[in-house]
């Protein structure tokens, strides 16, 4: 199956877009390597495009002033958007650095012709309302996580979400993203694959 196709069989998923509907963003689709270390969008700079991964791993980061410490806060992986959702959707200043982790492959559209796309289709406008929800979603989610589940609850949901993460990411990169340091890490997987 090419990108196009990968990407049209999401979007139906996603957002019941259908090949018509579909057929209208096909002019707007553009395709970019990243090599790993790569960045899709900088901190402090608008994020403008919608990226749909066909291959690779991203993530979005924010670095600590006093320590210089990077601290992982979105991944993104294949078969799944990359986008800093506030950024792409109020159209303001990015607040993380977001850097492919591998080398990764993107399809991906221009605010200003998915907003065209927005006036003339129906299916569209839901396809930006769903993605909306979904900003929010991976956010509260992402909240929810630090506040009510424990790190092995954590590290469970990031497998779900991402299966091939371990094969791809260094652990420290996943250690920032769960919150806790290398040795606790080690310590679930080691509890869970006895398990």
């Amino acid at each position: 199956m090419g990108e196009i196709e990968k990407l049209a069989t999401a979007l139906e998923a996603f957002a019941g877009l259908k090949a018509n509907d579909f057929q209208l963003s096909t002019p707007f689709w553009q395709s970019k390597n990243y090599q790993k270390g790569e960045f899709y969008n900088e901190h402090r700079n608008i994020c403008k495009n919608l990226g749909f991964i066909t291959k690779g791993v991203f993530r979005s980061y924010t670095i600590d002033e006093k320590t210089g410490e990077e601290k992982n806060v979105f991944l993104y992986s294949t078969n799944g958007f990359v986008v800093t959702f506030k950024s792409f959707i109020n159209q303001t200043p990015c607040d993380y650095y977001t850097q492919a982790m591998t080398d990764s492959s993107v399809i991906f559209i221009n605010i200003i012709d998915l907003q065209s796309l927005y006036q003339r289709s129906h299916q569209w406008e839901k396809f930006g309302r769903l993605l909306a929800q979904e900003a929010f979603n991976v956010t509260m989610t992402r909240i929810e996580g630090f506040m009510f589940k424990t790190p092995e609850e954590r590290y469970l949901d990031l497998i779900q979400q991402h299966p091939d993460i371990f094969n791809s990411v260094p652990l420290y990169h996943i250690s920032s993203y769960l919150g806790i340091q290398g040795p606790s890490l080690s310590r679930i997987r080691k509890r869970i694959s006895g398990k």
